[in-house]
């Protein structure tokens, strides 16, 4: 028996049943009147052992975006020849742009009424929008500080934020119409580097 992997599967069902009994308790209570003592109760296991899985409730909140948000990176920064940093983020989005589940329903209506989770929330997007920017600025051949790359950036994750209110919206908007929206908005910024990298070549050969 490979203990290693045993080991792992023990410590993710841990991670997941301390998730689960977190949200649960978010429901009934409410995240504010939510204790870690109460949280531990519930999944059964002892405040050490949670605070061996989270810092904080706050943590807990987020904790099924953390591996999507380190997914992005990586694509990011180990991006397949040839494709673009908009590419990359539009085969991101294409991946994960499905039927919310409830509990990202439930993730995105505690963020929205505690500033706290406002705040925690603004600072992770900041970081990806960083991370996006540096490697749109590689494509472009700047620094990652580029105003340009910033611009593009921020507009993507723009993009990415109209479709996911565009299919909330409606029932009946499927995640086939929400990639719709996010392919005209990559396609429009794409065009738009595009332009400008063909502006900088012509003034550079002037």
């Amino acid at each position: 028996m490979d203990e290693t992997g045993l080991r792992e599967r023990k410590k993710l069902r841990t991670r997941e049943t301390i998730v689960t009994a977190a949200l649960q308790l978010f429901t009934e209570r409410g995240y504010q009147q939510t204790t870690v003592a109460g949280i531990a109760e519930a999944a059964e296991v002892s405040k050490g052992t949670l605070f061996a899985y989270f810092r904080s409730k706050e943590d807990i909140v987020f904790a099924d975006t953390e591996p999507l948000r380190d997914e992005l990176f990586h694509e990011l920064r180990h991006r397949t020849q040839g494709l673009s940093a908009l590419q990359t983020l539009r085969s991101y989005a294409g991946d994960h742009m499905a039927t919310p589940s409830e509990r990202e329903l439930l993730r995105e209506r505690l963020i929205d009424e505690d500033e706290g989770l406002r705040m925690t929330y603004r600072a992770r997007m900041a970081e990806a929008e960083d991370a996006i920017a540096a490697a749109i600025a590689a494509d472009l051949g700047e620094p990652a500080d580029g105003i340009r790359a910033r611009f593009a950036a921020a507009a993507a994750l723009a993009a990415l934020r109209i479709a996911k209110e565009h299919a909330r919206a409606s029932r009946r908007a499927s995640s086939r119409q929400a990639i719709a929206v996010i392919d005209d908005a990559i396609a429009f910024l794409d065009g738009g580097l595009r332009a400008i990298s063909a502006g900088s070549s012509g003034k550079a050969a002037r």
